[in-house]
């Protein structure tokens, strides 16, 4: 039994949360953007409120025991040794992102990543100058693979430079295996190809799946990648606006240490700094739980499913915690059903062509993090205006 507590609603109306107040109507219950109804781990309170009690929030320096606490952490949870020397601090992983594409790219070339995939890598790309090249993923019973001999010609086109992997997968849900990734990179080498691995939600992690994060795999997977990754998504901290660019690779992190300041995303704040040492040093319980209770979730979605719209499918769920949900079914696209959504059952879901015009179409996007009471009354409207598209 978890001594967490999960399941108390929070209030978060009126408080400037993007998830809940960009709406203005009280009634829409959001099921949409990936941050957590959630309160932090205690630990992380407890530091913060320490901190605030200081009273003085100046410029910040990041303290050696901020890179301790991470290679700790990626040592002890994912076996993976992490020089202190490849650790770039910055504000969030979608401006690492950004900063890594302009390190590594010049504009025109190619950045190649795997639809169904983050709304914001395709702006992420486009926003420096390049040209957003696709690997569509395939759907095979419940779960996706990746089209290899795809991934190999889209490498192999002279623009291409740059891959834009996400470990684990969102939308799509998968916790990619070790021997996907080395297939991946080794593609990559072949080619002349840079791997930058988007890894924020590495500890979101589903029973019977384990995380590999990609530089871990080999020293050719260190030498040819970025890592990208932060405590924010897996804690709900993501306003405290902390992140890591780990390359192991000199010459590239030169480059990146240099769009990082380029882009003026260099400096953090002390709340980030100071969460995310207790989120790695004394949250990994309640992350556990945590885990657990979205695993409950996901299994409650898919019966509430299988029992009220069972012409729909639910892709199988291995990390994050986003449900991919299959509504070809109802015969609406997935921006019609997103809007019947909204306007006649007052839940907030999204449209799977956020995630790519054609690979996310015929699907929709559902926020599992949150109270089991709150997401079983947002599947509970969802299935009252779905059902009539299903006679």
């Amino acid at each position: 039994m978890s001594t967490f507590d999960f399941d108390t609603v929070i209030n978060r109306r009126g408080t400037n949360s993007y998830k809940w107040d960009i709406v203005k109507e009280e009634d829409v219950i959001p099921l949409w953007v990936a941050d957590m109804d959630f309160k932090a781990a205690p630990a992380i309170l407890e530091a913060l409120k320490k901190r605030v009690e200081h009273g003085v929030f100046g410029y910040t320096l990041v303290p050696d025991s901020y890179y301790e606490a991470i290679i700790n952490w990626f040592a002890r949870r994912h076996n993976w040794q992490i020089d202190r020397s490849w650790i770039i601090y910055t504000t969030g992983v979608v401006p690492a992102v950004s900063c890594a594409i302009k390190a590594l790219t010049l504009p025109g070339e190619k950045v190649l990543i795997q639809t169904p995939d983050y709304n914001c890598f395709f702006s992420s790309i486009k926003n420096n100058g390049c040209e957003v090249a696709e690997n569509e993923l395939v759907r095979r019973g419940d779960s996706y693979e990746v089209d290899f001999e795809d991934f190999e010609r889209q490498c192999a086109d002279e623009k291409t430079t740059v891959f834009l992997l996400c470990n684990p997968h969102n939308p799509a849900g998968r916790v990619w295996t070790k021997e996907e990734l080395e297939r991946m990179n080794d593609i990559c080498l072949m080619h002349g190809v840079r791997v930058i691995s988007d890894e924020i939600h590495c500890e979101l992690v589903m029973p019977g799946h384990r995380f590999t994060p990609f530089a871990a795999i080999s020293d050719a997977c260190r030498d040819n990648s970025v890592v990208l990754n932060s405590p924010t998504k897996a804690f709900n901290i993501a306003g405290l606006q902390i992140a890591n660019i780990i390359c192991a690779d000199p010459a590239m992190r030169r480059r990146i240490d240099r769009a990082v300041n380029i882009n003026e995303v260099c400096d953090v704040n002390p709340f980030g700094v100071v969460a995310l040492q207790a989120a790695y040093n004394e949250s990994e319980e309640w992350l556990d739980s945590l885990n657990h209770y979205i695993w409950g979730n996901y299994l409650a979605l898919k019966e509430f499913i299988a029992k009220e719209l069972p012409r729909l499918e639910v892709t199988r769920l291995e990390g994050t915690y986003l449900a991919w949900v299959d509504i070809k079914a109802t015969g609406l696209t997935s921006d019609e059903a997103y809007g019947k959504l909204m306007k006649e059952g007052r839940v907030y879901v999204n449209s799977g062509t956020m995630y790519g015009r054609r690979a996310g179409e015929g699907y929709l996007r559902i926020n599992l993090a949150c109270p089991r009471a709150t997401l079983l009354e947002g599947m509970k409207r969802m299935g009252g205006v779905l059902r009539q598209y299903l006679s």
